[in-house]
């Protein structure tokens, strides 16, 4: 039995063995260790007990004790099978066995003994006494005493930390010795141990408060570790929270947790029954909140620090201004009298009230109004409850049982009815207006009717009923029907306008541009066309709001109806006069009566218009509006506009309005003379030529136009200009933005430093740009005379002071991330300039061979002295190194020498000094002597850097430098005074001169000794430094922005707090070593790919790494190394973990700024310079506490749960970031399973990393639900925003960087929210991005410049002038109050809101926000590199747009801004997709016609009447188009951002390389995504978030996959297009012949070639024969493969083909695709009539023939595809028949060719006609599914897609498998696809050959 017993101890060991090498295995270093690590414990018993910090005080003291490390242990095991007794829970019994093993191999008595437990108590009483002793647990007691009494501090950081592990373990101690305690000796140790525990229970903090969790300010338990505690603000604010006698008692069994006193958010939390750790965090918010508003008005000095009513008063008005707004809005009373009637107190609790409603709301934050509802309600109950002298718990959160619980009572009924009116649209397929979403919800508190709802709610409340399954839901105030339509309801005064327009033109053009009586009564026919279009919009409103009416408001209703009935009346009156008008005008005797009454009408009905318009848009006169109670006047508005509790007052300044004005007239008069001289005005005369023309002969069947004047050809005429002419607005809005764009950013000065010469030239300007604009005061702290010039070179001292800590950090901070190598930083690196040294010590790469280029010129120095000085200040750096030189040998030779050595260094520089003063330099010096001192002078310096003293060397070179100086360089005269010098001479003759040399031991001496030699010996220029790339960027943006307009910065403790919010899923986090070495199918990996990429980062990344190798043994050595090489790669990707870097940033950059502010407060007399230190400012905890209060950063890693049971990599990864970062926080939801009626629950999540690098829980809030309700990112988002702190809250997506740099200039963005910006302060700040991803190949290239000049250029046109600049995505900045409490950072609903960020700023300007946009800070940003990439994500963003068209945020911005805004609006959101759209349109809409006019043969008859083409229009419209098509207008902000960031010679450069490598290929098939997934979103729906992977793009993309995801979107719509070019050409005519088809197709021709081949020239080894054969074999495969249950599309055509049908949904789409499919069956109708066979005949009898020729063949092919598997009998007779017929169809063909007219042409036409029928006849079967199947055919039909599919592969395979063949093609390919990889001296043939043959293994 002993033996089994070993082999099972065994087996566990082994297995645990395993487990650990396995989790190392993974590449994710954050191996656990020791006892805790071995036995990894269950969630189930980690969340109950402190077992985990049971087993870490065993670990900690098993070298010290194991018999004590024994009892700990198996104290663990009893707790945890007391918790878990049958071993039930997840990981349990593994546990308990593991544990168990660990005990009795590791921990038991090593001679094999029995154990002797008796004494384990005294043993473990012994033991706690000595390890007091030991680690002077009283002295920390006592260390604690002190600093509650003086708030100073006397310990090292880390000190610090190595208390907290004592603490810990004595807390484990403590914890083990209580529950033993009860089996001790009464009398003995265990009244011992009962008193200790008494003692410490009653008198002893520290132990606890200590390991109390808390996020930043620890306010349950006093600690002495963190600093915050001593800052007067957070003292002071916890004491404005603090408990007094007049608030109602507590009862005496309410329990206050932790070690503090009692507080106004105990009351609330008995009150109203929060939630604990609801209660927690939003106390710690509070505290945080009021101290930093408090900080902002001045530091409390009194010892008894107190908070400014002032700071309170700020506070309480900023988080309930909506909920005042609300009030007001619905004219109820606030739930306080006056503002003056409430005393602090009471304004806190209600601050506190809201704060942990909305803490607690879960989803029901996206409900702004109803959460004021919730608090209006609730601030009156707890109105009774303070003027009451006892507590009570507020009815509306008790529940019958008697518990008080607020999310059970008020949360969970909400959430529960739109979780399940969530659940009823199928997973984001279900019609948005069957089901009610967030809005909806919301929206229900924007009317009185809300008090309905009553309070304690109604259950039985419309608002709270659940959905019924057969009936619609009652939408609020808008309904998001799927229709185009929503463009012109959006939109109507836009549409408008251009009709208008374009008819009044039109009707100039056509009377010749005569203006007379007559022309003005032909004009106002603009009347009837704006009633009928009123009406039109008037209609939609009526109709579009289907499925409201029940739930609307009456009011909302009555509106509609009565402008309904208004509208129409008022355009049937319009019309009926201006038709009797038009009467008259025929009529000589009229007397003009309706032309009277016509004019009078439009008269006051434009008056009226233009009054209300004025009064409701024009900024000055908003105000009167506003005031203005008259109920007829507000009528009047109400039906001119509809009145929402948003979108109330969005007007701008005067000035700003006059600027967008200006702005769009000077568009419109661009556009309409345009549009008037070549667009319209060519057409005039053909139309009337054509309209006079006799009956033409027409070639086929006519229905329409044959006796209607040739209207069709008219259409086709017309239709192209005026699809162009609809859409061009936005070519000259691009125009203009761009000239508008480019004058504001030099205005801005951006640009200015754009090279390294630049940087070099103006470096001596950037310490007081710097000192000026990212200084604060508190630092300087010193008087600047400008004006006196004496002083100027110490000022200029000062300023390089100040700036030199800042610039090295930076500097250090590139070396960190290898951007640059050791030599380039010493180089980079600026002296403190705190010496004694009089000049200015500027970087050596500004003076780097100046010495020895100055020596050069006195060499050959034939002049003066002021002629040798004028020539080297010439070069004003070169005068700064000859001056440091001189001052800097003087101070190091006179630190060395002392005695007689002294004197004579003394003597030396008096003479020179008067010789220089005397101006006779060149006289007192032999110049060409230089070169000799310099050679003596660097053997000296280089002695002396070493460490180790050479002082007999040191002496020997000294003298030997005496003597060259004193009988070489120096004068006869002067040498023979010297010579002769007594003192001199006798110590020469004795030996004693130079004999002692006095070590330089002062580090400012030895700083001088390194700075002076790396100064002489430096001898290359500095030109190229630094080398990479990415550092000269930075360094080049960041000294440029030195210079740019910034608010000044404030001190770090009045700055305004801040937190930046990540959102995370399941990307990467960090590659692991796994990742970066394995390969792809060319050999390459992931690591090596970098290091060719990155050659100069890995050379420094080796350089960085040897340097640590020295110290420690192999195995720590490796394990480093090796996570280091996975952060390195890390920090080139877009992973999570550089994002975490980035961001950290701006906690260093606090520390540093803050420790530097605050070295001398308080201390007047203390020295500015020698304040100025940067050493050790990460190890202060005064420097680290003030960042922690302005900063924090939230990680919102939505299933880290899931993944650390899972033990995903994905969750070690993070684990390891918070280990590394201490102040990142990470936000989860946790799910446990319940067996009980509540089945699955819910949590939300904090955690962050304890003193042992474990994840340590701070919050766990519960949640009514699955938070998962609408889309996951906001919702992940919303869960973890409470989390947040401070009043701003930067959003950053995990693609993102940061730069240290950058984040000096945090404070002073933050300041923008205090600053001038409009009527308005802003709410969101727009921050500039970097794409870094732009140097991975060309087409990432092309995509960072389209990104960088739309976040560059485009926002900063957006911002201002226009001022409708949006939330686009990160990393703007959020005013954090204002957007929490109207609904937070995004919004949330499913499908409707998938672009959730850009709804952030609708709100923000809808609730009355205002967006800038600043361009001197700048946050990185990677964007998706490979085609496919590029494509998801770009039809993502369309497709979000698709749906932002039908909301109802769109729709009322677009009704409710300002005519010019409103157009500033749509170009730059929804309109520039509707302009793609038309763009693509026009090119159909052309070819059509065309293609109509040739076969119906009118183009040719016309032509041969009339000679007239009117080609002036139509060139003008499709060069237009043409013009967009590729991009053109795309580039041109892009060029100017290049002008004016680059310069204009390599803006040219980069446009030329750019067409060269084919980015208007890349333009042309981009717009083909935007227009097809924009169109079919709004078509059909089926936006979604699509997933587009950011890794390395160098693979090859097989041709199958690249036809998956392009089939639809690009090549059927190209072979389209290309099939109505082959019939035009074949059928059209034109008089120039094939050169005028050419010239006028040629962008067609263009955009096929685009969308055909575009994924394979852009496709890595696309055109590599081997690749290409392995593709074809692939496609071949998949197009065969049968699909089945569970097969995926990528493996199956037929499971493909079902899942390109999912989008056909609704009747209305089938409908739809039913109409637009029919266009293809107009090939067959035409070319019937015109084959050679048919001749002159015109009948339908011969179309109706051709329908029974393409039956025959569809039964032929139906025969020849019938599958002898189905009917193995029939093998034999099918086979037979199938070749009978084959041998006839040739027969037959042959003779209908020989005996009739049908010739070899009409048979290629024919097979063009029965082409496009089939497609249209597969559409429509496609479209109706079940009709279809239900008849039997849906094998048929998919047979003949498979064919289709099969044809379209292999049109588009041919000519890339022929390019194949030439072997130079796929080289071209590579050098055109990574040309900028070239341009940098990459080997990315290496990377596509996978040749490592020359790479070091």
């Amino acid at each position: 039995m002993a033996r089994v017993y070993r082999n099972w101890e065994r087996l566990v060991r082994a297995t645990l063995d395993r487990e650990q090498l396995r989790n190392a295995g993974q590449g994710h270093e954050r191996t656990p260790s020791g006892i805790a690590g071995a036995v990894p414990l269950p969630p189930s018993l980690g969340r109950a007990t402190n077992i985990d910090a049971i087993l870490q005080a065993a670990d900690e003291i098993q070298a010290e004790d194991p018999q004590v490390a024994r009892i700990l242990c198996e104290q663990a095991y009893g707790m945890a099978q007391n918790l878990d007794p049958n071993s039930e829970g997840r990981g349990v019994l593994q546990f308990k066995t593991g544990l168990m093993s660990l005990i009795k191999q590791k921990l038991a008595k090593r001679d094999g003994g029995r154990i002797d437990r008796n004494r384990d108590i005294e043993h473990l009483w012994e033991f706690y006494q000595l390890y007091k002793r030991q680690h002077r647990v009283d002295d920390i007691q006592r260390e604690e005493q002190r600093f509650r009494e003086s708030g100073t501090f006397s310990t090292s950081l880390g000190d610090v930390l190595r208390m907290k592990k004592v603490l810990a373990t004595l807390r484990a101690l403590v914890e083990v010795m209580e529950a033993l305690s009860e089996d001790a000796d009464p009398d003995g140790v265990g009244r011992l141990i009962k008193e200790e525990l008494r003692r410490i229970k009653h008198a002893d903090a520290t132990i606890s408060g200590e390991l109390t969790p808390y996020n930043i300010v620890p306010l349950e338990a006093p600690s002495f570790t963190n600093a915050i505690g001593v800052f007067p603000e957070v003292r002071g604010a916890i004491s404005a929270i603090r408990y007094t006698e007049h608030f109602p008692r507590l009862p005496s069994n309410f329990e206050i947790s932790g070690q503090r006193d009692a507080d106004m958010f105990d009351l609330l939390e008995y009150v109203f029954g929060f939630q604990k750790d609801n209660i927690r965090n939003q106390r710690e918010n509070v505290v945080l909140t009021v101290a930093n508003a408090q900080s902002r008005l001045g530091i409390p000095v009194q010892a008894d620090p107190k908070i400014d009513e002032k700071a309170i008063n700020e506070v309480f008005l900023k988080v309930l201004d909506n909920y005042i707004k609300w009030c007001k809005y619905l004219r109820i009373r606030l739930a306080w009298n006056s503002l003056e009637a409430i005393n602090r107190d009471r304004k806190l609790f209600l601050v506190s009230l809201y704060f942990l409603i909305w803490g607690e709301a879960a989803n029901v934050r996206f409900l702004p109004e109803c959460i004021c509802y919730i608090f209006h309600h609730m601030a009156k109950e707890l109105d009774a409850i303070l003027d009451h002298g006892e507590a009570d718990p507020a009815p509306s959160c008790k529940a019958h049982s008697g518990s008080v619980s607020f999310l059970e009572q008020i949360i969970c009924p909400i959430y529960d009815t739109m979780a399940e009116e969530a659940a009823r649209n199928n997973n984001g397929k279900a019609a948005h207006s069957s089901w009610r979403n967030y809005d909806d919800f919301n929206e229900y508190f924007w009317s009185p009717a809300c008090f309905e709802l009553s309070w304690p709610m109604r259950k039985d409340s419309p608002f709270l009923l659940a959905p019924k399954k057969w009936k619609r839901t009652g939408k609020s105030t808008f309904v998001e029907h799927r229709t185009f339509l929503h463009l012109y309801r959006s939109f109507h005064r836009l549409w408008i306008f251009l009709v208008l327009m374009f008819q009044a033109l039109t009707i100039i053009a056509f009377r010749r541009g005569h203006i007379n009586l007559d022309t003005f009564k032909i004009l106002l026919s603009i009347g009837p066309t704006f009633a009928i279009m009123n009406f039109i919009e008037s209609f939609l409103d009526v109709l579009l709001m289907f499925g409201a009416y029940t739930t609307a408001r009456g009011m909302a209703i009555s509106r509609l109806v009565i402008r309904f009935f208004w509208c129409g009346l008022t355009s049937v009156f319009v019309t009926y006069v201006y038709l009797r008008v038009l009467e008259e005008r025929n009529d000589r005797n009229s007397n003009s009566f309706y032309f009277r009454i016509y004019i009078l009408v439009l008269g006051v009905y434009a008056a009226l218009r233009l009054i209300l318009g004025l009064l409701l848009k024009f900024p000055a006169c908003h105000a009167l509006s506003e005031m203005s109670d008259q109920p007829f006047f507000q009528f009047f508005k109400w039906i001119y506009q509809e009145r929402y509790y948003v979108g109330r007052g969005l007007y701008e300044s005067m000035t700003d309005y006059f600027r967008y004005v200006l702005f769009w007239l000077v568009i419109f008069l661009c556009k309409f003379t345009f549009a008037y001289f070549l667009q319209i005005r060519p057409l005039v005369s053909p139309t009337n030529t054509i309209l006079h023309l006799p009956n033409l002969p027409y070639s086929w069947h006519d229905f329409v136009s044959k006796n209607n004047n040739n209207a069709l050809t008219l259409v086709s005429l017309w239709a192209p200009v005026i699809a162009i002419y609809l859409m061009d607005i936005h070519i000259w809005y691009t125009l203009l933005s761009a000239i508008i764009g480019g004058v504001m950013g030099a205005r801005a000065r951006l640009g200015e430093i754009r090279s390294t010469e630049m940087v070099h030239k103006r470096f001596e300007s950037f310490p007081e740009a710097f000192a000026k604009n990212l200084v604060s005061p508190q630092t300087k702290r010193m008087p600047f005379d400008r004006q006196a010039p004496e002083v100027s070179q110490e000022t200029n001292k000062t300023y390089a002071t100040l700036f030199s800590p800042f610039w090295n950090e930076i500097i250090k901070a590139l070396r960190e991330e290898d951007y640059i190598s050791n030599r380039e930083k010493d180089l980079l690196l600026i002296p403190s300039n705190r010496g004694s040294l009089r000049l200015v010590q500027w970087p050596l790469f500004l003076l780097s061979s100046k010495i020895l280029l100055a020596i050069d010129l006195a060499i050959d120095c034939k002049d003066t002295q002021a002629d040798l000085w004028n020539r080297i200040c010439k070069d004003e750096y070169m005068a700064y190194a000859v001056q440091e030189c001189y001052y800097s040998i003087e101070k190091i030779l006179h630190s060395l020498v002392d005695g007689e050595g002294r004197l004579w260094v003394e003597r030396i520089y008096r003479e020179i000094n008067n010789s220089i003063s005397e101006g006779s330099l060149v006289i007192t010096l032999i110049l060409k002597k230089l070169p000799l001192v310099l050679q003596k002078l660097t053997a000296l310096l280089g002695l002396l850097r070493n460490e180790k003293p050479e002082e007999k060397g040191a002496a020997n070179a000294v003298y030997q430098l005496y003597e060259v100086v004193t009988h070489d360089l120096l004068s006869p005269d002067l040498r023979e005074q010297l010579d002769t010098w007594n003192i001199l001479a006798r110590a020469r003759n004795e030996g004693r001169l130079f004999s002692r040399i006095e070590w330089p031991k002062d580090p400012e001496i030895r700083e001088q000794v390194k700075r002076l030699y790396l100064l002489l010996t430096v001898k290359e220029s500095a030109a190229n430094i630094p080398k990479n790339l990415e550092a000269r960027r930075r360094l080049e943006f960041f000294t440029n922005s030195l210079f740019m307009d910034m608010p000044p910065a404030r001190p770090v403790s009045e700055m305004m707090p801040f937190s930046v919010f990540t959102p995370y899923y399941s990307e990467t986090v960090l590659y692991s070593s796994k990742d970066l070495r394995e390969e792809n199918e060319d050999g390459i990996s992931t690591i090596f790919y970098l290091q060719k990429i990155f050659p100069d980062e890995w050379e420094n990344y080796l350089e960085r790494v040897n340097e640590g190798k020295s110290t420690g043994s192999a195995e720590v050595q490796q394990s480093n190394s090796e996570l280091e090489l996975r952060f390195w790669a890390s920090y080139r990707g877009q992973t999570l973990a550089r994002t975490v870097r980035g961001m950290m940033y701006y906690r260093r950059a606090l520390m540093l700024q803050s420790y530097l502010e605050k070295r001398s407060l308080g201390v007047d007399e203390y020295s500015q310079i020698d304040s100025l230190t940067t050493e050790g400012f990460e190890l202060s905890r005064e420097a680290r506490a003030q960042a922690d209060i302005k900063f924090t950063y939230v990680v919102s890693c939505q299933i880290y749960g899931q993944q650390k049971q899972n033990k995903k990599p994905e969750a070690v990864d993070v684990a390891l970031l918070l280990q590394r970062n201490e102040a990142l926080r990470v936000a989860f939801i946790h799910m446990e399973e319940d067996a009980g009626a509540e089945g699955r629950r819910f949590y939300s999540k904090l955690v962050k990393a304890d003193i042992n690098g474990k994840d340590q829980e701070v919050y766990s809030i519960k949640l009514p639900g699955d938070p998962k309700l609408g889309e996951g990112k906001p919702e992940n988002q919303n869960h973890a925003i409470i989390f947040t702190r401070g009043e701003a809250i930067q959003t950053i997506d995990m693609n993102q960087d940061n730069y240290l740099e950058e984040a000096m200039k945090m404070r002073n963005l933050l300041d923008e929210f205090r600053g001038n910006h409009g009527i308005r302060p802003p709410t969101i700040l727009g921050v500039r991005e970097h794409v870094f991803t732009g140097s991975v190949s060309s087409l990432a290239w092309f995509m960072s410049n389209q990104e960088t000049s739309f976040v560059t250029l485009g926002q900063r046109v957006l911002a201002s002038p226009l001022k409708v600049r949006m939330h686009y995505g990160h990393p703007d900045v959020f005013d954090r109050i204002f957007h929490i409490t109207r609904g937070g950072i995004s919004k949330a609903s499913r499908v409707i809101n998938i672009s959730e960020d850009i709804y952030a700023g609708f709100n923000s300007t809808l609730r009355q926000g205002n967006i800038t946009h600043h361009e001197y800070i700048q946050v990185g940003k990677g964007r998706d590199v490979g085609l496919n990439q590029i494509a998801l994500f770009e039809g993502k963003v369309a497709g979000g747009n698709g749906e932002q068209v039908l909301s109802r945020d769109i729709y009322r911005l677009g009704q409710l801004f300002d005519f010019f805004r409103m157009l500033s609006f749509f170009f730059t959101t929804v309109g520039y997709y509707v302009c793609t759209m038309m763009t693509v349109l026009t090119v159909y809409i052309f070819l059509y016609g065309r293609v109509y006019l040739a076969f119906s043969g009118l183009d040719e008859a016309i032509a041969k009447q009339a000679r007239i083409s009117g080609n002036t229009a139509l060139d003008a419209a499709l060069n237009a188009q043409f013009l967009v098509q590729i991009g053109v207008f795309t580039a041109v902000p892009m060029i100017m951002g290049f002008i004016l960031e680059l310069g204009l010679l390599k803006a040219v450069f980069s446009f030329i390389t750019m067409q060269l490598q084919l980015c208007s290929v890349f333009f042309t098939f981009s717009l083909g995504t935007r227009t097809h997934y924009f169109g079919r979103t709004i078509l059909h729906g089926g936006a979604k978030y699509r997933a587009t992977g950011r890794g390395f793009v160098v693979r090859h993309i097989n041709f199958a996959e690249n036809y998956r995801l392009y089939s639809r979107s690009h090549f059927v719509k190209a072979l389209e297009v290309a099939l109505l070019l082959i019939v035009y050409m074949a059928y059209g005519y034109s008089e120039g012949g094939a050169v005028s088809f050419v010239l006028l197709t040629l962008s067609s021709w263009f955009l096929v070639i685009s969308w055909l081949f575009a994924p394979y020239i852009f496709n890595p080894s696309g055109f590599e024969w081997q690749k290409t054969v392995e593709d074809f074999d692939d496609w071949t495969s998949w197009l065969l493969y049968k699909g089945g249950v569970g097969v995926k599309g990528d493996d199956s055509w037929e499971s493909w083909w079902d899942e390109e049908q999912m989008h056909i949904q609704t009747l209305r789409g089938r409908i739809l695709e039913t109409i637009l499919s029919l266009r293809f069956f107009m090939f067959q109708y035409g070319i019937v009539y015109k084959l050679h066979l048919t001749g002159k005949d015109t009948s339908l009898a011969i179309y109706g023939f051709s329908w029974v020729v393409l039956a025959g063949f569809v039964m032929l092919f139906k025969i020849f595809t019938y599958s002898p598997k189905k009917s193995h009998d029939f093998q034999l007779v099918m086979r037979f028949m199938q070749g009978v017929i084959s041998i006839a169809l040739v027969v037959a063909l042959c003779l209908v060719v020989a005996f009739t007219n049908l010739s070899i042409a009409d048979l290629f036409a024919s097979i063009l006609a029965f082409i496009p029928t089939g497609w249209a006849i597969l559409c429509l079967a496609v479209t109706w599914k079940k009709v279809v199947r239900s008849l039997g055919l849906w094998d048929s039909v998919r047979e003949i897609a498979r064919f289709y599919d099969a044809g379209m592969g292999s049109i588009i395979f041919a000519p890339v498998a022929v390019l194949s063949w030439f072997p130079f093609i796929s080289t071209f390919q590579s050098r055109l696809l990574f040309n900028q990889a070239f341009s940098r001296g990459l080997e990315i043939s290496l990377i596509l050959a996978g040749n490592k043959a020359n790479v070091e293994k």
